[in-house]
């Protein structure tokens, strides 16, 4: 009963959105207060957990999108994507430019997490789909493909590294195995399917077209490269400080707070002001106005992704997650593909690949110790479910949407079709990788 009244309320979201034409913000809150009321939630807590899912997914993320908005405008207005899409193009070619972005994607995936990764790739995607006029999802889905491969499969992103812990696994191992099966599971997902797409309609975000200077007018290369990348640079130096600097605590604590991805992207946009804006001939005002632009974009597009939120935490709330995996418990199938299972099942049901990953550790455990079944794939197993079916209860999935202007159908089509390839490939590698090990 508990699946059936999930499946409704996603697919009475589903028709708000797309039939009735709701804005999705209200249609998001209209559901998650249904979903309460049908799933048991006392009457007088369902305002709460509505108000905490907003303030959970927005407290993560309101900061990063509205400054990584700001920080991809000045890249679009000040010609450096223009120099960059230049530059990469040059060097891959157009024949090759879906690897290149595909390997900027997977190298930058590591350390970043997915939402700074989407918000820092989003200028450089659109200011190559713009210059070459080529379509939008067969350059954007390779690299958001890579990025979403990284943040489910691979150490040091939340959900693998938690795992790693959870199950006793060995982080290194983990990681190399992770790398064996990311590889394909991007090249199969990304380049390889977004082929399919060419004759999907996409207009993104015009906060992002790139503006069209003459070549004497465009920053320097390396200016341009540095100032768009800096927060991958900063993360990196941070995370390498912090594993082998010094140990004493204020240094550390020093290096915590400069590391942490809001302080990291304030650097990163306070740096652009001047290498990209003052450093430029362009005025404070003007930059200033500039930023106040890339808000306008944004601002939807984060009320919809904080009622995502409002209705993942009514399902995690309501004891969802814990009621599938007990019903999942019991089948008696192999260990890595009962993990696996579970994990999609418990993601498909509350949108958060994170919930599902860490819910699903604890009920497989048992059986994973008295199985003697390999942690390390078991990590990568529960991680490549933690990609399935990403839906309008995912935040990714509406960013996706927003960002590239799609209709649900389209993004169905696109994201939602590609997350779930990524993840099936990286349940074939498990499987796999334990008949050879």
């Amino acid at each position: 009963m508990t699946l059936l009244i999930v499946l409704l309320c996603i697919l009475l979201l589903i028709l708000l959105v797309s039939v009735f034409r709701v804005n999705a913000f209200l249609a998001f809150l209209l559901v998650a207060v249904i979903a309460g009321i049908w799933l048991g939630i006392p009457l007088n807590k369902i305002a709460g957990s509505v108000e905490k899912g907003i303030g959970d997914v927005l407290g993560s993320l309101a900061i990063i999108i509205t400054i990584g908005a700001m920080l991809g405008k000045l890249v679009a207005e000040s010609g450096a994507a223009q120099k960059i899409a230049a530059v990469m193009m040059n060097f891959c070619g157009e024949k090759y430019i879906q690897w290149g972005v595909v390997a900027t994607g997977f190298l930058i995936g590591i350390p970043l997490f997915y939402g700074i990764g989407f918000v820092l790739m989003i200028p450089l995607i659109f200011s190559v789909v713009y210059k070459y006029k080529l379509p939008p999802l067969y350059i954007g889905l390779p690299m958001l493909a890579a990025l979403s491969v990284t943040h489910g499969f691979l150490p040091p992103h939340p959900s693998p590294s938690a795992l790693v812990i959870q199950f006793n696994a060995n982080m290194g191992l983990t990681l190399i195995y992770g790398l064996l099966i990311a590889i394909p599971a991007i090249i199969i997902g990304g380049p390889l399917f977004s082929r399919t797409l060419k004759h999907v309609h996409s207009t993104p975000l015009q906060s992002f077209v790139p503006a069209e200077l003459p070549e004497s007018d465009l920053p320097g290369t390396f200016n341009s490269f540095f100032t768009a990348l800096l927060p991958v640079l900063l993360l990196i130096v941070a995370t390498v400080f912090s594993l082998y600097g010094n140990s004493s605590p204020v240094i550390s604590n020093v290096i915590a707070l400069a590391g942490h991805a809001d302080m990291v992207m304030l650097t990163a946009l306070i740096t652009a002001t001047f290498t990209l804006g003052i450093c430029q001939g362009k005025q404070i005002s003007r930059i200033m106005h500039i930023y106040a632009e890339s808000i306008k974009d944004v601002a939807l597009i984060l009320l919809i992704i904080g009622g995502s939120g409002a209705l993942k935490q009514i399902l995690v709330d309501s004891g969802v997650s814990g009621q599938i995996a007990e019903l999942l418990k019991g089948l008696n199938i192999q260990p890595l593909f009962l993990g696996w299972l579970i994990t999609a099942v418990i993601r498909f049901a509350v949108g958060s690949a994170t919930v599902a990953g860490l819910t699903t550790a604890g009920i497989i455990l048992p059986l994973m110790l008295a199985t003697h079944t390999n942690p390390n794939l078991m990590v990568l197993a529960v991680g490549a479910g933690s990609l399935m079916f990403s839906h309008v209860n995912d935040a990714g999935f509406w960013m996706f949407k927003e960002y590239f202007n799609l209709s649900l159908k389209d993004t169905f089509r696109s994201w939602a079709l590609m997350e779930s390839i990524v993840g099936t490939i990286g349940l074939i590698g498990v499987l796999l990788l334990n008949q050879i090990l």
